[in-house]
Parts: C-alpha cells; sequence; structure tokens
C-alpha cells in the first residue's frame, strides 16, 4: 500500500509541473526576447567578423585564381611561340639540309664526270696504243706471210723442177696478196 500511495503522488506531482519549459506559454515573451538578442548577436558576430574573413579568403582565392589563369595564358601563349620557332628552325634545318644534299650531289656528280673523263683518255690512249700494236702486228705478219709465200713458191717451183727468179716471185705473191 505504501508503494501504491507513493505512485499516486508521483503521478500527482508530474500532472502538476509545466511540463517542457519550451511549451509553456507564460514563458514565450522571455523565450521570444532571448531568440532575438541572440539572433541579433549572431548577426553582428558573423557580419563583423566572420563574413569579412570569409569574403578575404574568398576574394583571395579569386585573385590567386586569376593570377593562375593569366600565367597559364602566358605559358600557353610562349609555348606556341616556341612551337612555331621549332618548326621555323626545322624547316630551316630541312632546307639547309637539301641544299647540302643538292651541293655534295653536284660535286659528285663533277667527280664522277672528271672520273669518266679521265678513263675515257685512257681508254682512247690505251685502244690507239693497241691498234698501232695490231698494226704493227699486221704489217709485220704481212712481210712475214710474204716472205713464208715467197720461200714457198720458190720451194713449190723448184719441187716441180723448174727455177723460178726471185723478181717474178715476189711479182706472183704480190698480185696474189692484193686479191
Amino acid at each position: 500500500m505504501a508503494t501504491e500511495t507513493h505512485e499516486a503522488a508521483g503521478q500527482a506531482a508530474e500532472a502538476a509541473a509545466p511540463g517542457m519549459p519550451q511549451l509553456d506559454f507564460s514563458t514565450y515573451s522571455n523565450q521570444i526576447f532571448w531568440l532575438l538578442v541572440t539572433l541579433v548577436a549572431i548577426y553582428f558576430i558573423l557580419s563583423r567578423i566572420a563574413l569579412p574573413r570569409i569574403a578575404a579568403v574568398l576574394a583571395e582565392r579569386k585573385g590567386t585564381i586569376s593570377n593562375d589563369i593569366a600565367a597559364a595564358e602566358d605559358l600557353k601563349a610562349k609555348a606556341a611561340e616556341a612551337e612555331d620557332a621549332y618548326n621555323k628552325a626545322l624547316a630551316d634545318a630541312r632546307t639547309e639540309a637539301n641544299r647540302i644534299v643538292a651541293e655534295t650531289k653536284a660535286e659528285i656528280k663533277a667527280d664522277l664526270d672528271a672520273a669518266m673523263r679521265e678513263a675515257d683518255e685512257e681508254i682512247a690512249a690505251k685502244t690507239a696504243e693497241g691498234e698501232k700494236k695490231i698494226a704493227e702486228i699486221q704489217a709485220n705478219a704481212t712481210e712475214s706471210v710474204k716472205e713464208v709465200a715467197k720461200e714457198t713458191a720458190k720451194e713449190v717451183v723448184a719441187a716441180m723442177g723448174a727455177k723460178a727468179d726471185a723478181r717474178t716471185v715476189t711479182a706472183a705473191v704480190n698480185a696474189r696478196l692484193k686479191g
């Protein structure tokens, strides 16, 4: 029984208590006042301290980004200039290489032409020398053939039992060789 009485007293005390202070209509004016004071204090703290700092950080970031973009544009322009200079240097090098190749070809052609002329001259000289030797050999061979023919003709005539003089044999051999 004592516990039942004790429980009933606790429930009565709870029912008599005002409940949550936020829901108590008698304290609304105090709550609204302190809410307004707190909001005004937060507004002034934010507007005087936090927001200027945030704005400064954002402005600094924007400035840094703008500077970085400008630097990137400058580097891009320099890279384009460097690429143009590289392409020009490459074209100049190709032109110079082609000129050197043409000069070298011309020099080689001139050297080759000179060597060909020298070779042609040597060949012509050796041909003339060979023709002289052939003419000499031919002349010697003709003389040798005449002498052999004369000797043979004398021997043949002598073998036949006749006698021929050297002048008649020479005239006969010469006539036969002329055709």
